[in-house]
């Protein structure tokens, strides 16, 4: 339909400015697009600012690294990265962290599993009590129970094991995985118990078969933040070892010698401290996506 042509100065008026709200409506999304393009670009580069930089070194010379600032290397050399490869005191610090974190990984999910389905299916006396109790652990730091562990470890034997690293880490790591499971296994309707009992199932078949595949994401959810405490912690990590067991990070506060600190391997081996997260990430990525949304995180 027309719109019919105005014939009176006070209706053009009317009409430029309605034309003009609408040209404002029009440009109004766009401009908050852009702006919040720039935030998240501004974030980005502030995020990722600090990664780059430690890869720019890596790639350096000591001398270049202590010499003028240069956004790149200039002298590009992997010398740092084969001293790492090649020396036993560095890359065994990388494999003794792995080792203490997988096996904290499988101990704390085999414990919080049954627990969490318990807190999750089962009323008894005290369980609030306890399920609190359980997060209260979370709240204190590592340094509380520093002394105990050493104490405990050195007498029975554990110490500067990976076991002793493990146990320690499953004092914060299992209350996180019961809370973050228990989220998980309460959406879980009880009705699919019933049924699957009703069904013929034993317990052991029904928990390994039909109910842990419905929380896979919970699960993954669950390994990595179980990863994360235990990968990064360094305070227990590096008091309870000595040179059998001693982590990456521990290492890494050992680098300074008779010429000083060396910067290129460490910023070597912070480089390839970050790659363990990241293969974690990929492979859980969509356990963690679907985690976020569905569970307690």
């Amino acid at each position: 339909m027309n719109q019919s042509i105005p014939t009176t100065p006070e209706a053009v008026r009317k009409q430029a400015a309605a034309a003009d709200a609408r040209r404002r409506r029009q440009a109004r999304p766009v401009s908050r697009q852009w702006r919040r393009r720039g935030l998240m670009t501004a974030y980005i580069v502030f995020v990722l600012l600090p990664v780059y930089w430690l890869l720019n070194m890596s790639f350096q010379s000591n001398s270049e690294i202590l010499g003028a600032l240069t956004l790149w290397p200039q002298d590009f050399t992997l010398e740092h990265y084969a001293k790492i490869f090649t020396d036993s005191n560095w890359y065994m610090g990388y494999v003794n962290s792995i080792a203490y974190v997988l096996m904290n990984m499988l101990i704390s999910l085999a414990v919080a599993l049954p627990a969490a389905y318990a807190f999750s299916r089962y009323r008894f006396i005290g369980d609030k009590h306890l399920f609190f109790w359980l997060l209260t652990n979370l709240m204190a730091p590592p340094a509380v129970f520093l002394l105990p562990y050493f104490q405990l470890y050195y007498t029975v034997g554990l110490f500067d094991t990976h076991v002793a690293v493990a146990l320690a880490h499953c004092l914060f790591n299992i209350p996180l995985a019961v809370w973050i499971l228990e989220g998980f296994m309460s959406s879980v309707p009880k009705e699919i118990d019933e049924t699957a009992f009703i069904d013929g199932y034993s317990f052991p078949r029904f928990f390994v078969k039909i109910f842990i595949p419905m929380i896979s994401s919970g699960i993954g959810v669950t390994l990595f933040f179980l990863f994360m405490f235990s990968w990064v912690e360094l305070l227990l990590a590096s008091t309870l070892t000595a040179t059998n067991a001693q982590p990456i990070g521990s290492v890494m506060t050992q680098t300074k010698g008779a010429s000083g600190i060396d910067w290129g391997a460490l910023s070597a081996a912070g480089v390839l401290t970050i790659l363990p997260g990241i293969v974690v990430v990929y492979f859980v990525r969509n356990h963690i996506a679907k985690g976020f949304a569905l569970g307690r995180t």
